[in-house]
């Protein structure tokens, strides 16, 4: 014990103190009162009361700058079908992807499936996996390569084409397309503990309006918002949530225009400024891109570019950039180029590299995105 430490019952959580045996700084972290092991939503399983050292390393300084997936998808050529590959990029520089590893459902892929991550772990949730929807969920360990590891438990329904959020806690998939006869729209929220393996995802609340292929999703520490997408038509609408609570959506403003088949399926902002990229405004894709600010509610306005019309891409975010990923243009034609944005001034597209293949509906994820603060 270090000099005069305090009684457990009489030291407040979140309290500093300065270890003089391992001559290292620690915090106090505390489980469910009464000394049980428990565990709390979106803290994890911890022992009634410890000090815990305090580091300086980060996800950021294992990986060499954020860190950004792309998560299975559907593949032009030479297969044309589903993919189990995952692939990274450095967000702090520019390049090509390169491997990371593979899904489990090796034998058929996925595609159309959700990204979340926090600092350590990116998940990739439904999707849809030949010959129909998923409710499976995976992970991965980002500062790692390799396969990914199933994560013991389920989304409440077999599900694709979800808008994802992401705490540091949370993940928070919302609505998409249902596996019943015929498919359906949902406007279900489902939620996990990212960290907290071997648990089912849990009712979080409901979108206004069961609704598919969101267009967008974008996150601070304490707010999530989904942009557009499909009910029975495209939509211009924006709805949030406070990640950390319960409940269904609200009204937060709308889009410069109606839009779905975006970059939903993971989060595409820091935690000041949300970018909503291109997608699909029936009859045919669009170029534009709209900013979004989250801390107030109001309108989108105009952004900039994408390089051309497209949708359906992988997109991953850092502080200071949001990598847009593959996708597809008008005649079905799926694309390998990547490009990315400044948060900071708007301005079209900019080259970063490419997929290692024509690439479109692959999630993304990255451990510097707005929803970790």
């Amino acid at each position: 014990m270090a000099h005069e430490e305090l009684p457990p019952l009489n030291i407040t959580p979140g309290a500093i103190r300065f270890n003089t045996d391992s001559m290292k700084l620690e915090y106090f972290r505390i489980g469910m009162e009464g000394g049980s092991t428990s565990s709390y939503a979106g803290i994890g399983t911890m022992a009634a009361g410890e000090w815990v050292q305090l580091t300086t390393d980060s996800p950021d300084i294992q990986t060499g700058g954020t860190r950004g997936l792309t998560i299975g998808g559907y593949e032009q050529s030479p297969s044309t079908a589903d993919i189990d590959e995952i692939y990274y990029y450095n967000l702090a520089t520019t390049g090509n992807a390169t491997d990371f590893g593979t899904l489990s459902v090796a034998s058929s892929g996925i595609h159309a499936n959700g990204g979340a991550s926090d600092r350590t772990r990116a998940i990739s949730a439904g999707g849809y996996k030949s010959p129909a929807e998923s409710k499976n969920i995976e992970f991965v360990t980002m500062s790692s390569t390799g396969n990914s590891t199933d994560f013991g438990g389920d989304l409440t329904d077999e599900t694709l084409a979800m808008g994802c959020l992401s705490s540091s806690t949370r993940g928070i998939f919302c609505g998409g397309r249902i596996s019943v006869s015929p498919s359906v729209n949902t406007n279900k929220i489902d939620y996990i503990v990212t960290q907290s393996t071997g648990n089912n995802a849990q009712d979080f609340g409901d979108l206004s309006v069961a609704r598919r292929y969101i267009n967008a999703a974008m996150c601070s520490s304490t707010r999530g918002i989904v942009a557009g997408g499909t009910e029975s038509g495209e939509v211009t609408k924006m709805e949030f949530v406070t990640m950390s609570t319960l409940g269904n959506m609200a009204f937060f403003g709308d889009l410069t225009d109606a839009r779905g088949g975006g970059s939903g399926s993971s989060v595409g902002s820091n935690s000041v400024r949300g970018l909503c990229c291109g997608g699909y405004g029936s009859p045919a894709f669009v170029n534009v891109v709209d900013s979004v600010e989250i801390a107030t509610l109001g309108n989108a306005t105009d952004f900039g570019d994408l390089s051309a019309s497209k949708g359906d891409a992988a997109i991953m975010s850092s502080p200071t950039r949001l990598v847009y990923a593959g996708g597809q243009v008008a005649g079905s034609t799926y694309k390998t180029e990547v490009e990315y944005f400044q948060f900071s001034s708007s301005g079209n597209a900019i080259d970063f590299g490419d997929q290692s293949n024509d690439i479109a509906y692959a999630a993304g994820a990255s451990n510097g995105h707005g929803g970790l603060g």
